[in-house]
C-alpha cells in the first residue's frame, strides 16, 4: 500500500488500514562480527524499540524464531560506511547476511540503511540517560541502543519520502 506525505499526517483509522495491509513488524539489525544489535517497531510501525543484542554466530536461530513469533515483513540491516563513504571492514560482510537473509526470508523485504553516526548517538543517549559508567561500557546495550536509532530513523524516511 502506497501513501503520500507523512505517516504522521495519517488519521488512526488510515494508520490502522496500513498496519492491517503490512500484517507485521520492522526488525533492524546493527550487525557486528561478534555481537549484532536487534530492535523493532511495535505493531503500528511507528516506535523502535531495543530488543536484544545476540551472538552473530547464533543471529540465523534467532531470527528465524522471531521473524514467525512477531509476523516480521520488513528487516534493515545497517550499512556500515566510512564518512566518505567508502566501505568499513564489516560491509562486506553486511552485504553477504543481506544476500543469506533473502534465501532465508524470501517473503520478507530485506533493506540497507545507513548506519553512520547510529554507535554514537547510542552512546550520547545512554549517557544522557544517567546510566553509571560501568553500564554505559556494556557494548551489547550500545549495539541494541544503536539498532534502535537506526530502526527510528528509517521509518522517519519512510514517513518522509513520497511513494511512488
Amino acid at each position: 500500500m502506497f501513501f503520500f506525505g507523512k505517516y504522521s499526517e495519517l488519521s488512526v483509522s488510515e494508520r490502522l488500514c496500513i498496519f492491517v495491509v503490512m500484517k507485521g513488524k520492522i526488525l533492524a539489525l546493527d550487525f557486528g562480527l561478534k555481537r549484532t544489535g536487534v530492535a523493532m517497531t511495535d505493531d503500528l510501525c511507528m516506535i523502535a524499540s531495543p530488543l536484544d543484542t545476540i551472538d552473530s554466530s547464533r543471529l540465523n536461530g534467532f531470527l528465524s524464531a522471531i521473524v514467525l513469533k512477531e509476523k516480521v515483513h520488513t528487516i534493515v540491516i545497517g550499512e556500515p560506511k566510512r564518512l566518505d563513504g567508502s566501505d568499513s571492514h564489516v560491509t562486506q560482510n553486511v552485504y553477504l547476511l543481506k544476500e543469506a537473509l533473502e534465501k532465508q526470508f524470501p517473503d520478507l523485504t530485506i533493506c540497507l540503511y545507513d548506519e553512520r553516526f547510529t554507535s554514537k548517538m547510542a552512546s550520547m543517549a545512554i549517557i544522557s540517560g544517567g546510566l553509571k559508567k560501568e553500564k554505559r561500557k556494556d557494548k551489547g546495550l550500545i549495539d541494541k541502543v544503536s539498532a534502535a536509532i537506526l530502526l527510528q530513523s528509517y521509518l522517519e524516511h519512510l514517513s518522509t519520502t513520497k511513494k511512488s
